[in-house]
């Protein structure tokens, strides 16, 4: 288990870089005509000018357009002539700088607003910003937060955002990503992945680091053969393991030593279970689970204590390839119905397999299923796949990747671009490798493939020994920063 890297801080603007919430507060009660109270706050804090003149409107009977443009000049009158950084935040700001943190400015208002706030807090320590005419929805929608990551290439799920409003939490939080709060004129309750202080005096790199959630590392591969179709396949497998520095890999086809193999490399803990199947794990294994001489075709589990307090169980499985759905639909021309029907032996080894795992603990289960997903293909409702969803398990990359036009996800096959039978004909490249789970959240999930495979037959020399990508995720076990 480790932390996830500090990729970037994201920061509102209005009440948490400077003193612009008063500054608006004043506009608001300006245009209003009135003073405001306690229960003007949800329309008022956080919100974008638009939204606020048509609560006035609604209120008024005056013209929305006609609102937002006087509340646009009060309250640029007001940030030209008071602005004033908030205590902590320039010093933060010069610090993450230093440190070579990239941040950017998300904020509610509108360009115009955020050039000013940019010129008197200083351009250079913003890689990014991203105002309330840059995405079609802003706060509390996730957009902006999304944007400002899209912007800087960097995971929602490795970034802390600072905000002051309730909106502005909740816009971030949606977007995925680790959440300070320093509220300004209204309380937030702290929560799950939100931490709440007083202000931004004392806050460092290094607090703001300790907010991310530790990460969970899981691993599905495929050995192929055990990987000796490739030379020198156990030291390219052990590079692959502590390159994407992953925590437990679940392994098929494993020729039966290769669980031990590796897990000893590793200084690792790892569990065989007959000729074909073993996971390998970081942490320590408190339970085996499933049949120890499981045959070719089936699962094996085990339980693994993290920081010994949390347990989590790990399955891994491989179903058996024949007959193979994606081969049947595109060389045999096969209907929905009878691609379906011909999955009732995987489907029967993955119920034997569901009927096996504990559901009073996060699970995971990995594995070849060498069936495809019915998240994607629309015309197909593979069973195997809505079998383990009935169970109330997840399908972590399509959790991290919902689209499968974008992000098909393809594990078969990084080294068959034709049929291996001399035909000529194209392979079918399918998404048969999962990491399913249930009792977790899903921080990143993709699949792996190292160098530049060679096509077979000619993969002795590839540095990816398999034929198979792996399917690796990351799930959140929390932040061990407390709220306060």
């Amino acid at each position: 288990m480790t932390q996830l890297p500090l990729q970037a801080v994201l920061f509102d603007m209005d009440g948490t870089l400077v003193d612009t919430e008063r500054l608006w507060w004043e506009a608001v009660q300006q245009v209003a005509d009135r003073t405001l109270t306690e229960a003007d706050q949800p329309a008022v804090l956080g919100r974008p000018v638009e939204h606020t003149a048509a609560w006035l409107a609604a209120a008024t009977g005056a013209p929305a357009a006609d609102l937002a443009a006087r509340l646009h000049r009060e309250f640029a009158d007001r940030v030209r002539t008071g602005i004033v950084p908030r205590p902590g935040a320039l010093s933060l700001l010069r610090a993450l700088a230093r440190e070579g943190v990239p941040t950017a400015l998300v904020t509610a208002s509108p360009r115009a607003i955020a050039d000013t706030v940019l010129d008197a807090l200083g351009r250079d320590l913003f890689a990014v910003s991203v105002t309330a005419d840059d995405t079609e929805h802003t706060k509390p929608a996730p957009d902006p937060y999304l944007a400002a990551c899209r912007a800087l290439g960097v995971d929602p799920a490795a970034c802390v955002a600072v905000e002051d409003t309730q909106t502005g939490v909740s816009s971030a939080e949606a977007a995925g990503c680790a959440v300070l709060a320093v509220p300004s004129l209204a309380p937030i309750e702290p929560a799950p992945g939100r931490t709440v202080l007083a202000g931004l005096e004392g806050v460092t790199p290094a607090t703001l680091r300790s907010l991310l959630p530790y990460g969970l590392r899981v691993m599905t591969w495929n050995l192929w053969y055990g990987g000796t179709k490739v030379h020198d396949h156990r030291a390219k497998q052990l590079k692959a393991i502590t390159e994407t520095d992953v925590d437990v890999v679940g392994l098929q086809e494993t020729y039966g030593t290769a669980a031990g193999e590796l897990a000893d490399a590793l200084g690792w803990h790892h569990h065989r279970a007959g000729e074909n199947l073993g996971i390998i794990s970081r942490h320590p294994i408190t339970a085996r689970l499933g049949d120890p001489d499981v045959g070719f075709y089936g699962a094996a589990g085990v339980r693994i204590a993290i920081d010994g307090a949390r347990e989590v169980d790990v399955w891994t499985a491989h179903l058996d390839y024949t007959p193979y759905g994606p081969y049947e639909a595109t060389f045999d021309g096969l209907a929905a119905d009878g691609l379906i029907a011909h999955e009732e032996v995987r489907l029967g080894q993955l119920r034997d397999i569901l009927s096996r795992i504990d559901d009073t603990v996060p699970v995971v289960l990995v594995g070849d299923f060498n069936s495809p997903s019915h998240l994607d293909w629309p015309t197909v409702a593979w069973p195997v796949t809505r079998a383990a969803e009935e169970a109330g398990l997840r399908d972590s990359y399509r959790e991290a990747h919902p689209d499968p036009v974008r992000e098909p996800g393809h594990t078969w096959s990084p080294v068959h671009a034709e049929h291996e039978d001399g035909s000529g004909r194209t392979e079918p490249q399918d998404r048969i490798d999962f990491v399913l789970h249930r009792g977790l959240r899903v921080l990143d999930s993709r699949t792996y493939v190292s160098g530049r495979p060679r096509p077979w037959p000619d993969v002795a020399d590839n540095d990816w020994p398999s034929d198979h990508s792996a399917v690796i995720t990351t799930f959140s076990l929390g932040s061990e920063a407390g709220p306060v």
